[in-house]
């Protein structure tokens, strides 16, 4: 189903972790991906659009990239997916939180666990799912339309880091060849941190992603 769809940027909380909407622009329904803190400023912004949120999904359960869910859900009476493989990574929230000197929020509750790589559907919204594990087990993108959310999977001129619980560079590795292999090196890139990006940019400017071919 063809439709105008935009993405909007919120950069929240202290690792600058990027929280996007996206939106149908006929009839404002939208979709959060990786609502990861600064509750507040994400709900005040979908208010001030006019938005109706429909569900939000996360690439994976980082403290940086989940720290919003829990009001959000409550705020807009909205499910929150995540892959089930996650839940490790989701149930030491509150010890991550203590870490990194953070304060620790309520931890939210998901709604719908994804343990396939089906599509999602919310209402104009087809959400194909894509399996990328490495930075973290459970690791998942999000294509919709020409948009990728990678989470911290890849970045501009670099990708997640495998040193933290549950992290597997060699799944790492794999992921990226299939991302490379599989979606259009056009397609927009959206990062967990940082500038968006495309594959055909990377292939030739990240060292890490070129590393993978030559």
């Amino acid at each position: 189903m063809k439709f105008d769809l935009s993405v909007d940027r919120i950069v929240t909380g202290p690792f600058q972790e990027n929280t996007f909407i996206v939106r149908s622009v006929d009839s404002r329904k939208a979709l959060i991906i990786d609502p990861g803190d600064d509750e507040n400023t994400i709900i005040d912004f979908i208010k001030s659009e006019k938005l109706k949120p429909v569900a939000i999904l996360n690439t994976h359960a980082h403290l940086d990239h989940i720290g919003a869910v829990s009001k959000l859900q409550d705020v807009f009476e909205i499910s929150f997916y995540l892959h089930k493989k996650e839940k490790m990574i989701l149930d030491l929230y509150e010890k991550s939180c203590e870490m990194f000197g953070l304060p620790v929020k309520k931890k939210p509750i998901v709604d719908e666990w994804i343990t396939d790589q089906k599509n999602l559907t919310f209402n104009e919204f087809e959400v194909k799912i894509i399996n990328t594990p490495g930075h973290t087990p459970g690791g998942l993108c999000y294509e919709i339309s020409d948009h990728l959310f990678v989470g911290d999977t890849l970045f501009r001129g670099s990708v997640g880091r495998t040193d933290l619980p549950g992290g597997n560079l060699d799944q790492l590795r794999e992921s990226l060849i299939h991302l490379v292999e599989k979606i259009s090196h056009d397609k927009t890139i959206h990062t967990g941190h940082g500038e968006n990006t495309k594959l055909k940019h990377e292939l030739i400017s990240n060292p890490f992603l070129s590393s993978l071919y030559y």
